[in-house]
């Protein structure tokens, strides 16, 4: 019997994450994983310029790449071993601006873990001046691949 192939991600945690995030999209966007577990995933971005459009506002990729990541660290945890996944469905709405040295933190949390499917509601928060403000929130819908074997 063949083996399955890829990584046993249902035990994931922010130290994983930040062993291999150097040089990915989200490391390049700077977004940090807080929290990961089973009901809840918690990531952050510090808003700086390269997070801005050029009227001086955190652009709409920004918002979705953030939540999309933490939605994506959720969903290590609600899978089976050795699966992998891919975003099929995202909707983003977003209620509030972000502007440079706004904390932008995402929490995602699992509606629906089915054999095939994973969806994850994701709101974000924006830190600014002492204030927190519910600022964005996603709904994203995963497809679960089964391993290949190897």
């Amino acid at each position: 019997m063949n083996e399955p192939r890829g990584i046993d991600f249902s035990q994931i945690s922010p130290e994983h994450i930040r062993g291999f995030i150097g040089g990915s999209f989200p490391g390049d966007l700077g977004i940090e994983p807080l929290e990961i577990g089973d009901d809840r995933t918690v990531a952050r971005i510090v808003v700086d310029r390269r997070h801005l459009h050029p009227g001086g506002y955190v652009h709409g990729g920004v918002w979705t790449a953030l939540g999309d990541t933490a939605a994506a660290w959720a969903t290590f945890r609600a899978m089976p071993p050795y699966h992998d996944f891919t975003t099929i469905e995202l909707k983003l709405n977003v209620f509030g601006s972000g502007l440079d040295g706004d904390v932008l933190t995402a929490v995602a949390e699992p509606l629906h873990s089915g054999r095939n499917t994973v969806v994850l509601d994701v709101k974000v928060e924006r830190e600014r001046a002492g204030e927190t403000k519910l600022a964005a929130n996603l709904v994203v819908t995963q497809f679960v691949i089964p391993p290949r074997a190897g």
